[in-house]
């Protein structure tokens, strides 16, 4: 019986629910330990009052933090998420008994519901991902290859450090005899677009016959058929294809949202910054901010600003150069600028003047661009909206990912953008300063040897 990746609707709908319903518990648990075993009743007042809005901050949290999409989830990755979405939800419950006046709303059950919420949560979720890692299993994948090439699909589910997907056979040949002849040891099938057209019909005849879930990469011209509008003309169904574009309405929420937050963000983080500032003045010689041309909405260039994480002359000889893992040129204090993003906070500024938005495709420098360009033509349209601080290839993707990985990225974000997709992007963003992967550099291309780990049945 073929296993679904994802818990269905209903399924996630009770684990929001029994994550409300503990939500709910740890609060009146905090208010019942703040005043040693009672329920004051003018406390209670305003407790109650408040308690629909950190209720429902707590549910659209939880929901766009990611945290019911299981399948590419660990246990740590559970906990980390957590303790950032009550984080957050404290600040929000903060928030609401100041707007609110419910001044009765003690600060210490904030506190103390900070952490029982953060330990109770965390062991209910990570209870839940057992029972969902035991009822629904391995997902047993196979790939379906070409001879004597090395497939990027391959790789990738060996990387994965979810177990939800486990690699349990290589193909690249013979493929719908193989298919059939192993009809019983996977679940889901992942097709190579270098398999010829009519051997490719052949695999998804078969396996939709067998009711298996197929795998495609998301190439260009799949990614242009996303969010389609079917029209009829006549007796002619016709696609009409939308091109890579923001709404104009959402582009003008988008700019007004980024100036707003990008204020209020630059006022919070100011401290820091003035601390960074004088760090990275006294520990290396040089300007304090690194200033770089950068291409941005409309092929428009513009200076991106960022605390120099790199020696002042680190291009001096070898011209443009992307980072790598374990840079030669990064200084010891720009290590860790780098790895907690804090090199990246002077793009606020660069938001408020508008050449960036919080979200949106990674601003790429001139030569790169020209150098992308001429690889793949398709590389301009990521250019349709403003280059953003965070996006969806830094969340989804790795730091290491090739341009045309990151551009896939980039293409998905525009073509199905919303208002409510930057939330999501905005809040699983946090998760990645915890992760070493993502602030790493690119990768030497062929730098690391494909080895199969044994079981993996190789077929020809």
């Amino acid at each position: 019986m073929a296993r679904k990746d994802n818990f269905a609707k209903a399924e996630k709908l009770m684990m929001v629910l029994a994550d409300a319903v503990a939500f709910t518990a740890c609060l009146f648990l905090s208010v019942w330990l703040r005043f040693g075993g009672g329920f004051p009743k003018r406390n209670m007042a305003d407790i109650s009052s408040a308690f629909g809005w950190a209720l429902l901050g707590f549910v659209v949290v939880s929901v766009f933090s990611g945290v019911y999409v299981l399948y590419n989830k660990t246990k740590l990755d559970l906990v980390i998420i957590t303790l950032i979405d009550q984080i957050i939800v404290t600040a929000l419950i903060a928030a609401a008994t100041f707007a609110g006046s419910w001044f009765a709303f003690p600060r210490g059950v904030i506190v103390i519901n900070l952490l029982i919420s953060f330990v109770a949560l965390s062991l209910v979720r990570v209870l839940v991902y057992g029972i969902y890692r035991k009822v629904r299993g391995n997902n047993r994948v196979m790939c379906l290859t070409v001879p004597d090439h090395e497939s990027r699909a391959v790789r990738n589910f060996l990387s994965n450090r979810s177990p939800r997907h486990q690699l349990t056979h290589v193909v690249d040949g013979n493929y719908v005899t193989h298919l059939r002849d192993h009809l019983d040891e996977y679940d889901s099938v992942h097709v190579s677009d270098q398999i010829d057209d009519d051997t490719r019909r052949d695999v998804y005849d078969y396996l939709l016959e067998q009711n298996k879930e197929i795998f495609l990469t998301a190439d260009f011209q799949r990614l242009l058929m996303i969010n389609p509008n079917i029209m009829s003309i006549e007796d002619e169904s016709i696609v009409l294809v939308s091109p890579f574009r923001i709404p104009g309405e959402y582009d003008l929420l988008k700019r007004v949202g980024d100036f707003l937050v990008a204020l209020v963000g630059l006022i919070l983080v100011s401290p820091i910054m003035l601390i960074t500032a004088l760090l990275v003045k006294l520990t290396s010689p040089g300007p304090v901010f690194y200033k770089q041309v950068r291409i941005t909405k409309d092929n428009k260039e513009f200076e991106i600003l960022k605390f120099r994480s790199m020696a002042a002359n680190a291009e001096a000889t070898s011209g443009p150069t992307l980072a790598t893992s374990n840079d030669a040129r990064v200084t010891p204090l720009g290590k860790y600028l780098r790895s907690m993003r804090i090199d990246e906070l002077p793009q606020l500024i660069n938001v408020l003047r508008g050449d960036m938005s919080l979200i949106g495709p990674r601003p790429e420098r001139p030569f790169f661009v020209e150098h992308f360009t001429q690889i793949n033509p398709h590389y301009p349209l990521r250019h349709n909206v403003r280059a953003g601080v965070t996006g969806y290839a830094q969340v989804y993707g790795k730091y290491a990912s090739d341009f045309q990985a990151k551009l896939n990225f980039d293409l998905l974000y525009i073509k199905t953008y919303s208002p409510m997709l930057d939330l999501k992007i905005g809040l699983q963003t946090v998760k990645i300063l915890f992760d070493k992967v993502s602030s790493q550099g690119a990768e030497e291309e062929g730098s690391q040897e494909l080895v199969l780990p044994p079981g993996t049945a190789v077929l020809h």
